[in-house]
């Protein structure tokens, strides 16, 4: 009898909870496994070239991981098209589809569209290409809970030419940079363009302002004014300078209209 109450003890004793893990008798591990196919966003061209004026399709179409169409999906299509400044930290809307609803912004309105030539096409469409639509642009396709993106860089053929004020050398901060170009039918270029500008033999030993901030010049044959005789050739890099109380001149890009060569003499 004794020894069938002490079992009995034990059995209690193993059977109470710890009190400072009493919590855990309500506590479960639940394990969610995703089912249907995933959402794959592609882009067949990373970089598309254009000019000026011209008219260009941005490729994107979307797939689910274990189909080949679109019609899989239980949930309606939204397409958001945005534009990626220099350093990816803001994004410009472009154009956002879902349904028969379409909307396009700022310069872009009247000068876009989805080419949908199939359930999974969601190319962008630009047409009367303009000076600023130069850079990257995001393709986001989102279904329900899910969503996936790709890029693709939109590049313009043109020419990059340096330019100060007849005033002389460094007198423009960044805002009349922006300015001059303008008054000059062309935009400030950027880091991309001067790079391949000077790919192409552009060599200027003036420092000039660029479309991100920054204050770089092309070297193609070092000099004692330039750097030294003794450096690399290369893009220098001055780095980000005060917008508004440095001064610098400035590197411009321009496309013609219909993509010919176009050549301009820096003021003397």
């Amino acid at each position: 009898m004794k020894s069938l109450l002490f079992l009995v003890l034990i059995s209690v004793c193993w059977a109470e909870p710890h009190p400072g893990n009493s919590s855990l008798e309500h506590e479960r591990i639940v394990h969610i496994q995703e089912n249907g196919p995933r959402l794959l966003v592609v882009a067949e061209q990373a970089k598309i070239f254009s000019h000026r004026g011209g008219n260009i399709t941005l490729p994107c179409k979307f797939y689910h991981e274990h189909t080949s169409t679109a019609g899989s999906g239980t949930h309606k299509i939204r397409v958001k098209w945005t534009k990626l400044t220099y350093d990816y930290l803001k994004e410009v809307d472009v154009f956002v589809a879902m349904g028969h609803h379409r909307k396009s912004y700022g310069s872009y309105q009247g000068r876009v569209s989805l080419r949908e030539s199939s359930e999974n096409d969601a190319s962008l469409i630009i047409t009367n290409i303009m000076l600023e639509d130069y850079g990257r642009y995001k393709c986001e396709v989102i279904e329900g809970l899910e969503d996936d993106t790709a890029v693709v860089t939109l590049n313009l053929e043109g020419v990059v030419f340096p330019y100060s004020p007849r005033l002389g050398r460094y007198n423009l901060n960044f805002h009349d940079a922006q300015r001059a170009c303008v008054e000059q039918d062309s935009v400030m270029a950027s880091f991309d363009q001067l790079y391949d500008a000077w790919r192409s033999g552009l060599d200027w030993c003036n420092a000039g302002w660029l479309s991100d901030g920054s204050v770089q010049y092309p070297i193609t044959k070092p000099r004692e004014p330039c750097g030294g005789k003794n450096t690399v050739p290369g893009v220098r890099n001055y780095g980000f300078w005060d917008k508004d109380k440095s001064r610098y001149d400035v590197f411009c890009f321009t496309s013609n209209f219909n993509g010919e060569s176009v050549f301009f003499t820096p003021p003397s």
